[in-house]
């Protein structure tokens, strides 16, 4: 069933070629639909399009359906087009003529816009609540290794004291900015574009005030051109969104990787966190943080993606548009899994309290005893040439008891409002 039945057929090369994976996606996608028919046969009944008694109706049977669907036990056959062709069948199989209703003041293009909005709205919720979870992970491990010293680095040379306490909340304060991103894109979803219909609006006399209000927008895309070209667009705002999060958590799972490294030997983790070699029976490998990595680095490919499907299209609906959804949603699912198995992970990890007895990392102190006699009143540029010199003459002594006490340093971490900033960025 085609919802552009005409009463001839197309070859099937072209219906394999233009449904594409259609099917399998808008298996995770069919709830959503259901929730838009549910409001929209609502609001025909509210403005006399159907009588009441049919609006009733309809919302019984897609009840029914939504339960299906919950059970798992929605399909969607090769004799459908996708999910919006299959449920209308399911509808006029047990209604009749009211079911072949439901389709009256919409079209497949605002099903598919409404649809998707819907699920990125409730992705994007679900990711939110994943990152407030790492978050915390992350605040807690600061914490209870805040005084545990790491050797910092730039240009991967031995550079500053850094600490486990920096280390771990600097990643949970990025995660901060990255919310900032995922509320953009929530934001951008958070407008209904159920009655633009085509991309032309209706000559029938639809209340989109009403469904927006029943689907749980929170304002309506008004422009119905506009809402058309929200398609990819939406899209792109939440791949963004997730693409910043991907940056931060391959950051880490890089640094994880690293520290693990016997040449570091910073961190560990559980041999049930790593993986063996087939040959060399001494293997820890970090597989899943190299895969963390992997899968980051690919959804940070997303938004040049869907620009480069979408990029130069006229206003309209082309068909172009049918490629952003077959990227959009793996990549969501890839970012939750991301963020469940780095949260878990870190849970078991294991930090090596004595990094810095090894003297390799005594020049670490080089600028803490630097600014030690500058305080003691010698000029900077003086205190950098003596301090140049006793290092190239292996005199260098270093002053190890250092003091950092400003906002934001290794001795001052301001946990409790990078916590504060957290808890206003999910507001």
């Amino acid at each position: 069933m085609k919802l552009w039945d005409k009463g001839f057929s197309t070859d099937k090369k072209i219906d394999l070629f233009t449904v594409g994976n259609d099917r399998e996606l808008d298996l995770i996608l069919a709830k959503y639909d259901v929730i838009a028919s549910t409001a929209h046969a609502k609001m025909l009944a509210k403005v006399g399009l159907i009588t009441k008694e049919e609006g009733k109706a309809l919302v019984e049977e897609l009840d029914v359906i939504a339960k299906s669907i919950e059970k798992g036990e929605f399909t969607i056959e090769d004799d459908f087009e996708d999910m919006h062709s299959k449920i209308e069948f399911l509808l006029t199989e047990k209604l009749g003529d009211t079911g072949k209703k439901i389709h009256t003041a919409r079209s497949r293009n605002d099903q598919v816009l409404v649809a998707m909005q819907l699920y990125l709205k409730d992705e994007l919720t679900e990711i939110k609540t994943q990152v407030k979870d790492l978050f915390g992970m992350l605040l807690q491990l600061a914490e209870k290794h805040q005084k545990i010293l790491l050797p910092g680095y730039t240009h991967l040379q031995i550079a500053m004291p850094s600490s486990f306490g920096l280390w771990f909340s600097a990643y949970a304060e990025s995660l901060i900015d990255d919310l900032y991103f995922v509320q953009a894109a929530y934001k951008v979803a958070d407008q209904n574009p159920l009655g633009s219909a085509a991309g032309y609006g209706s000559s029938f006399p639809i209340d989109r005030s009403f469904t927006t209000s029943a689907m749980g927008f929170e304002t309506l895309k008004y422009n119905v051109v506009a809402a058309q070209m929200g398609r990819g667009k939406v899209e792109k705002a939440t791949a963004f969104g997730v693409s910043c999060i991907a940056s931060t958590l391959s950051k880490l799972a890089m640094d994880i990787t690293l520290y693990m490294s016997q040449n570091f030997d910073f961190i560990s983790f559980p041999n049930e966190l790593t993986t063996g070699s087939s040959i060399m029976p001494h293997k820890k490998n970090p597989d899943v943080f190299e895969l963390i990595r992997a899968k980051c680095n690919k959804i940070q490919s997303i938004p040049n993606q869907l620009t480069l499907i979408t990029n130069n299209l006229p206003s309209g609906y082309h068909r172009d548009l049918q490629l952003v959804k077959e990227i959009i949603v793996p990549a969501l699912q890839d970012t939750k899994a991301c963020l469940e198995i780095m949260t878990f992970s870190l849970k078991e990890i294991r930090v090596n309290q004595n990094i810095l007895d090894d003297p390799k990392y005594d020049y670490l102190f080089s600028v803490d005893t630097l600014n030690e006699m500058v305080k003691n009143g010698m000029p900077f540029r003086d205190a950098y040439k003596k301090m140049g010199q006793e290092i190239e003459s292996g005199s260098f002594t270093p002053k190890k008891d250092i003091q950092h006490t400003h906002e934001g340093s290794l001795g001052n971490l301001c946990l409790e409002e990078i916590r504060q900033k957290m808890q206003k960025a999910l507001q």
